[in-house]
């Protein structure tokens, strides 16, 4: 599984845009994936449950599941 090779700073890119994107605030909230674009470039900050992600973009910090990013090398 590719999820067990992400680790805490590795640099991503989205490849796929979810319906809608959640924040990784403290109190998440739901937000529409235009906040992101396709092909966008950010840092994993940590894990979260349920097989999301906390990245940090340009625009903030949001939880994405690994199957929209892959790991820049």
């Amino acid at each position: 599984m590719a999820s067990l090779n992400i680790k805490s700073g590795d640099q991503v890119e989205v490849i796929e845009l979810p319906p809608y994107i959640k924040t990784a605030d403290p109190m998440p909230m739901l937000r529409s994936s235009s906040v992101i674009t396709l092909g966008e470039k950010g840092i994993i900050l940590n894990p979260r449950p349920a097989g999301y992600w906390a990245i940090r973009f340009t625009q903030g910090a949001f939880l994405l599941e690994s199957k929209y990013f892959q790991v820049i090398s």
